[in-house]
């Protein structure tokens, strides 16, 4: 093949996505920051309906992208695909910026916001893929620094939005906040596209086949409302948690199905990748749910149970709004990220490189000392029943570590393992299946949802505890698990990496 001059750098294409995927995420997380306590505290949701709905579209916001990575694979393009998720995900936060309390619009709203991350999300990963393609220890240190860039996102605005929320509320209104934070949510998404328009000339290189041909208009027009009837369908399942629950169940079937046809269809020497990717994705379902703790169970821990002062050597320097406690996870990963890329890069260039199953066996080991953490809340608590601020600190600093090893490798696994043929299309079923798991994650919060009534933090933190301890037993039983199967992960991928050494022949 003869190569290209003056063809952009992997470093410029890969500094182009983490840049768009930096401002994405700040819109997404700060958004999640605040919609639990918005329902909450705003519209006067009970704990448990409000995790149960944020469940419900976290699983969509994760199930959709298996459509949008078809999308981007074989209609628009994946780089086409991608910005016009990026739009859609504009207006969807813009929506939640009009003032009012109207649920059914809350839930279009939400629905706008499946639709673009559905767009969005497994194109910008298949992206990187792409830049990285047939460099195995590079693709798992470009995933982790990827990573990096949605957690750098994730971080400044979920410690600006919910700061601004309760700056706004306390000299303009107790409405008003509210729709200020999620307008600069919106904000961040125009940025991004503003950025990727400015380093657009790196990417043109990079893409699916459909990025190369001229806009399908007839095609584009039929992916547009197909998008809005999944905005409509979307908002009437966050609605019916009856239907929503069926719905996750179902994702959930499709995507063991999906794995079993194409490990019995495929050609032998993609056999062995395949089944690798299936285990490991399994895996991750079950570390999803620890994950979504942090938007549900512990957001509500932080907001009864947790002592906002933020002091060090004594001096106290200020206090926390319980929203940004959900910033510590993106402050851990955004230190970490580097830290495990250079060690990965490291371990690769010496021949030492841990197996993603190791990592994600050791992943599950670090998560459960996490929640421990939280667990030992009923022994540090002060006489009001609040613990500092401080265990929240350690506590995401264990989990973040367990996040990066599992949750930040998920997608750099579907990199190595799967045929580039159907990168897209497995990247957006590694999705469906962490949408599944998002969901099951808010039914595990619903145990700890605390009563209306309950107001004193001595009466609801018993409750919290108790799910964290069971959770780090439960992440413990993961990580025996995971060990278990590490041989045959193992042979799996010998066997994977021997076919295809043999293919590039």
């Amino acid at each position: 093949m003869e190569t290209i001059p003056n063809t952009p750098s992997q470093n410029r294409s890969f500094t182009t996505i983490f840049l768009i995927e930096m401002w994405e995420r700040f819109g997404f997380y700060g958004m999640q920051a605040l919609i639990v306590y918005y329902m909450v505290q705003r519209l006067g949701f009970p704990d448990e309906r409000a995790t149960l709905v944020w469940g419900a579209a976290a699983a969509l916001i994760y199930v959709a992208p298996a459509i949008g990575g078809w999308i981007g694979d074989k209609v628009l393009g994946t780089r086409r695909t991608m910005l016009l998720g990026a739009a859609v995900l504009s207006v969807g936060y813009s929506l939640l910026v009009v003032p009012g309390q109207s649920v059914w619009f809350l839930f279009c709203a939400l629905g706008v916001i499946v639709v673009g991350n559905g767009l969005f999300k497994a194109n910008a990963g298949n992206m990187v893929r792409k830049i990285y393609e047939g460099d195995d220890s590079r693709i798992d240190s470009a995933f982790t620094i990827y990573y990096m860039s949605v957690n750098l996102g994730a971080m400044i605005s979920q410690l600006l939005t919910p700061w601004l929320k309760d700056y706004v509320n306390e000299n303009y209104g107790n409405e008003l906040g509210w729709h200020v934070a999620f307008a600069v949510c919106a904000i961040g998404l125009l940025l991004g596209l503003l950025n990727y328009g400015l380093m657009r000339r790196f990417m043109t290189h990079i893409g699916s086949e459909p990025d190369e041909l001229p806009v399908p208009w007839g095609k584009l027009g039929l992916v547009l409302i197909g998008c809005v009837v999944t905005v409509f369908a979307s908002a009437y399942i966050l609605e019916n948690q009856g239907v929503a629950r069926a719905f996750v169940y179902l994702a959930g079937v499709v995507v063991i199905g999906i794995f079993a046809y194409l490990i019995g269809t495929g050609q032998r020497d993609e056999r062995a990748g395949l089944i690798a990717a299936l285990v490991l994705t399994v895996q991750s379902v079950f570390y999803f749910i620890f994950y979504q703790q942090m938007s549900t169970s512990l957001a509500l821990f932080a907001l009864r149970n947790v002592d906002p002062s933020f002091v060090v050597f004594g001096v106290h320097l200020w206090d926390w709004s319980p929203a940004q406690f959900q910033a510590f996870n993106p402050i851990w990963i955004f230190i970490l990220s580097p830290v495990l890329a250079w060690a990965y890069t490291r371990a690769g260039k010496a021949g030492k490189d841990i197996s993603i199953a190791a990592k994600f066996a050791l992943g599950f080991v670090i998560v459960a000392a996490g929640f421990f953490i939280y667990g030992a809340s009923q022994h540090l608590a002060d006489a009001t029943g609040k613990v500092s601020s401080w265990l929240l600190v350690w506590g995401y600093g264990a989990i973040s570590l367990g996040e990066l090893l599992v949750s930040g490798l998920g997608l750099a696994m579907i990199a190595r393992y799967v045929p580039a043929r159907m990168g897209g299309f497995m990247m957006g079923a590694y999705f469906v299946a962490s949408g599944v798991s998002q969901y099951l994650g808010g039914l595990v919060a619903t145990f700890a949802a605390v009563p209306q009534n309950i107001t004193d933090p001595l009466e609801s933190l018993p409750i919290y505890t108790t799910l964290f301890n069971q959770l780090g037993i439960a992440a413990l039983v993961c990580a025996a698990i995971a060990i278990a199967v590490l041989p045959l992960m193992n042979r799996l991928s010998q066997t994977h990496h021997g076919n295809s050494q043999e293919g590039g022949v």
